[in-house]
């Protein structure tokens, strides 16, 4: 019999220090913070989900790499770890694959990092996947079985037919605060700071057959379940949404997920999706001074996108309003412009980050031909709250003490205070938490 253990690094991850106390002070961004580590990392679930049947599997989410957790999965003697990481923890993910290669065991890094910087990682993993695992996992786990894997398995980047397993949601136990769905890969669209639209292949929307069978599994460890859906932008396809909000009706859930404001001039669907348990729902409007290329469609007029998101949340649907800060054009003063507007928009949630040029996207291969990356600051910096650029009008000091300047303000009580107010109101109108009142939600 073979073991693998599944170790995710997941959680919130923050390198300034100033802005590690402020996170730790003001409970809106403390909530979130607690949110997305709850989160089930759905890609190592869903690799367990192929696993033949003469291996065992074990689940390790790990915020970082600890002594504790390496005797952990030592312990275990797996014939291999399989290891995930976004880029800010590539670098925690890296130091405990060295711990455990110390021990005699093999691990395999896989995720969007791995497959855009193969070359900088692959001296830390025995094995790196590049692209979809999942179409290269069972090689893997043969290769593993006779004691021996290759430095790289790359996936086809193609349009064939596209496996989708049942994610092994058994081995998160009982005491699951929230759970995570795909019901898409991908996005249509291309925003420049993007990678996940395109690097793991076109987009793709799952079967319907599929998105039940997963709901059911998650229906036998909660009959009222959270789900956050892991998609780039639901219902930005072009298959019929009412499959798939009846689907998330009959699975008695509350939950939220990302699309682009144009949900909010179909309002047909806007009362499906209330219906159906939609709670929240992510909308990015990006910057207030660039127009990103690549949004396609979702470019237009402010006006326009406000009207949106008020009809949005005439549904009965909280909008949380992400907005990007230090885009090309960006000074001090249209930073406090940005801050006056989003304390005055009517979205019930507000999200701030700072442009971070990830790996494989088009904004970073701009700034690198700009000479505009930060040498000095490594993957860890690439937390969407530390700056990893030099701005074009602003210095990097600048822009750093004015997004910290710009968070507290937004995030401050009395924004905070108003913000729930907009938020109850908004949740009074949804049906479905009418017709489950005893269900308390917070903001994800």
């Amino acid at each position: 019999m073979h073991h693998i253990a599944f170790v995710p690094f997941v959680g919130f991850r923050v390198c300034s220090a100033e802005l590690r106390e402020i996170g730790f002070t003001m409970p809106s961004l403390r909530h979130r913070g607690v949110a997305v580590s709850e989160l089930p990392a759905l890609g190592v679930l869903t690799l367990a989900g192929m696993m033949p049947g003469n291996w065992t599997s074990s689940y390790h989410p790990a915020r970082a790499s600890v002594d504790e957790l390496v005797e952990q999965v030592i312990a275990q003697r797996p014939t291999i770890v399989a290891i995930s990481a976004l880029t800010a923890s590539i670098d925690e993910a890296s130091q405990f694959s060295q711990s455990i290669r110390r021990a005699g065991l093999k691990t395999v890094l896989g995720g969007l990092h791995a497959t855009t910087c193969a070359d900088d990682v692959e001296e830390h993993f025995d094995a790196v996947v590049i692209g979809n695992g999942e179409r290269v996992w069972p090689s893997v786990v043969r290769d593993a079985e006779r004691g021996s894997v290759n430095r790289r398995y790359s996936a086809p980047n193609d349009s064939t037919p596209f496996h989708w397993p049942m994610p092994r949601f058994d081995l998160l136990g009982d005491r699951v605060p929230r759970y995570t769905l795909q019901t898409e890969r991908g996005c249509p669209l291309a925003c420049d700071f993007c990678a996940a639209s395109r690097l793991l292949g076109s987009f793709r929307e799952k079967p319907a057959a599929n998105v039940a069978a997963e709901l059911a599994a998650i229906n036998q460890f909660a009959p009222q379940p959270l789900i956050e859906l892991a998609d780039d932008n639901t219902f930005a396809g072009r298959r019929d949404p009412r499959q798939l909000c009846e689907l998330l009706a009959a699975s008695n859930a509350r939950w939220f997920t990302e699309c682009d404001w144009r949900i909010g001039e179909r309002p047909l669907l806007l009362a499906q999706m209330a219906a159906a348990g939609c709670v929240q729902v992510l909308v990015g409007i990006e910057s207030l001074v660039f127009r990103y290329p690549g949004m396609g469609a979702k470019r237009t007029e402010l006006a326009r996108i406000i009207t949106a998101i008020e009809a949005i949340q005439e549904a009965g649907i909280v909008v949380n309003a992400c907005f990007i800060v230090g885009a090309d054009g960006e000074t001090s003063a249209s930073i406090e412009r940005l801050v006056e507007f989003l304390l005055q928009i009517p979205a019930a949630e507000v999200q701030l980050t700072l442009q971070t040029p990830f790996p494989g996207t088009a904004l970073r291969r701009r700034l690198l031909r700009e000479g505009r990356l930060l040498a000095h600051r490594g993957w860890r910096y690439y937390t969407l709250l530390d700056a990893t650029f030099h701005p074009d009008l602003m210095t990097v000091d600048e822009l750093e003490q004015k997004f910290r300047w710009a968070v507290e303000q937004v995030y401050s009580i009395e924004a905070r205070r108003s913000r729930n107010v907009i938020r109850r109101e908004v949740w009074q109108r949804n049906p479905s938490l009418r017709k489950h009142r005893s269900i308390q939600l917070t903001t994800s």
